[in-house]
């Protein structure tokens, strides 16, 4: 079966929540989307307050105190939010296949060093402990002189599955990492023997139908086609426009393409627009290097119709909205009415307001 891109914008909504609010408690949402890009405090809050039914700040934060929830490095190797039950085999699935990766930044650095030694010094350090990151790096540079202090403990963080507790990445809250052993904090073992194929099931029942080479993209890993055909058996097969082979859960509907897709404001790094190597189901090729100009930045965004159609920030107590090409006066308003929603939840102060850049015109 032929799917069309709108097809697949429509479905790709649907499985990431954006169609319509969902009204399950927070940590199901979170456990839906297998991992919420958190590389900033707010952004986790922002991306689910957009794809929630009256999500309130203290509903996210109460989840991460109770260890429903925690944050630690993931996806990509960066900051995501999951839930506890989902770090204890995501966490090593992925540790298992990245190697050295990430660590490129420090290779003069930990030169000669042996990784497994680190890793048990920070292992006894830690066990038992919460602390922060500048403190675990003063504590092995005590057990490693000669040693850059900072580099050992973005190493120990690599080895070790490391969870980053409250108040690290509770709304507003900035300043020092705190790091905890995840076995520690959750009061359970790290699984022995994940599974790629929960991994596989788990990513495209929010972000599929989908290519080998789009679940490699999410997940931050490669070399998975051999795996993900060895599943073809227990898969749907589908074929975009252009012939690409596209693999599904086979009892998952395809939205109907002429479902509304209500205007939508996503965080920087959201996952919406990181989570396939061909994004054009949801932003034009030609706007990708507007949102994302560099490797360390992806802005936040706004869905008109669907698709990404501008970027926003916020400059000092102002929400901008900068579209790519001008709205029609329906899309304006209806861009400005979901601004207003986002601007009470941003909590900017009582001089708040929202501008609307239009190309072509100064301020709207």
């Amino acid at each position: 079966m032929k799917l069309s891109t709108r097809q697949l914008n429509r479905t790709y909504l649907q499985r990431q929540l954006l169609l319509h609010p969902d009204p399950r408690p927070v940590d199901e949402v979170v456990a839906h989307l297998v991992a919420v890009q958190a590389q900033e405090v707010d952004a986790p809050y922002v991306g689910l307050w957009t794809r929630m039914a009256g999500l309130k700040h203290e509903q996210l934060s109460e989840a991460l105190e109770d260890r429903r929830l925690v944050r630690g490095g993931l996806l990509r190797g960066t900051q995501h939010i999951t839930t506890g039950d989902d770090y204890l085999w995501l966490r090593p699935l992925l540790r298992e296949r990245l190697g050295r990766g990430g660590l490129s930044a420090f290779r003069r650095q930990l030169d000669g060093l042996d990784l497994a030694e680190l890793a048990a010094a920070g292992r006894e350090i830690l066990r038992g402990q919460v602390m922060t990151r500048p403190k675990l790096a003063k504590l092995l540079g005590e057990r490693f002189p000669g040693r850059d202090a900072l580099p050992l403990a973005w190493a120990a963080q690599h080895q070790l599955a490391l969870i980053h507790p409250p108040p690290t990445g509770v709304w507003r809250r900035r300043g020092h990492v705190s790091v905890a052993l995840a076995e520690d904090w959750l009061g359970r073992p790290l699984e022995k023997e994940p599974k790629i194929k929960t991994l596989v099931e788990r990513y495209l029942l929010s972000c599929g139908p989908a290519t080998h080479a789009d679940l490699q993209n999410w997940a931050g890993l490669r070399r998975l086609r051999d795996e993900v055909e060895a599943l073809r058996p227990a898969l749907r097969v589908y074929r975009t426009e252009d012939g690409r082979e596209l693999f599904d859960l086979p009892d998952l509907p395809i939205a109907d393409p002429d479902e509304p897709a209500p205007v939508r404001f996503l965080p920087e790094f959201d996952n919406l627009v990181l989570s396939h190597d061909d994004r054009t189901r949801i932003i034009a090729d030609a706007d990708r290097a507007r949102v994302c100009p560099g490797y360390s930045m992806v802005h936040p965004t706004f869905l008109v119709e669907g698709l990404v159609a501008g970027i926003w920030a916020v400059e000092q107590s102002t929400l901008r909205i900068t579209p790519f090409r001008r709205l029609s006066d329906t899309d304006a308003s209806a861009v400005l009415d979901e601004a207003a929603g986002l601007l009470d939840f941003l909590q900017l102060g009582p001089d708040a307001a929202v501008r609307l850049d239009q190309p072509g015109t100064t301020t709207s």
